[in-house]
């Protein structure tokens, strides 16, 4: 099933699908430098899974990722950002995204959630706009705009680390 002709998305059959961390990337984008610069990072998704429902509103999600991974290409940037001063990675190894439903908004659906990072739960909505069968599973395109770092008790190096950032999710999952 589709939303309508024109839409990239494709509601998967109902079920229990596993995401493959391998075959899936977590994207970051701040800013940095006073809002000069930008950085562009990933972080490695360490597992999830999606529960496809019938109706798919009712459609929950759960992912894990290495708070640690944090990768920019800039050794000193990385060591700086996950260690204590920033995301604390030691103290605080995992953040997670939980979701117990979506809806639909025009040409995508928004998954409403909770991402649980450095020891701070904060409701987050993940835009949904591609989801494609990708052979008996699904690839899926989400994006999260403008979180506040501050809301999860990241405040440190202000000025030189941007208090918002955006994620983008490019998940596969297969059928459990």
């Amino acid at each position: 099933m589709t939303l309508d002709s024109t839409t990239p998305i494709e509601v998967p059959t109902a079920g229990r699908y596993r995401i493959d961390p391998r075959r899936s990337t977590l994207a970051y984008t701040g800013k940095h430098l006073f809002g000069l610069g930008t950085v562009h990072a990933t972080f490695e998704i360490l597992s999830g899974e999606v529960v496809v429902a019938d109706p798919v509103e009712e459609t929950t999600v759960s992912a894990v990722v290495d708070a640690g991974s944090f990768s920019s290409g800039n050794a000193r940037r990385d060591r700086d950002v996950t260690g204590p001063g920033l995301l604390d990675s030691d103290a605080h190894p995992e953040i997670r995204f939980t979701c117990s439903g979506c809806r639909q908004d025009g040409d995508r659906w928004l998954l409403g959630g909770t991402v649980t990072a450095h020891g701070a739960s904060v409701p987050v909505e993940l835009a949904v706009d591609r989801c494609v069968r990708e052979g008996s599973g699904m690839r899926v395109h989400a994006r999260a705009e403008h979180l506040d770092r501050h809301a999860f008790g990241v405040t440190g190096s202000r000025g030189m680390v941007g208090r918002h950032l955006d994620l983008d999710l490019d998940v596969v999952a297969d059928p459990a």
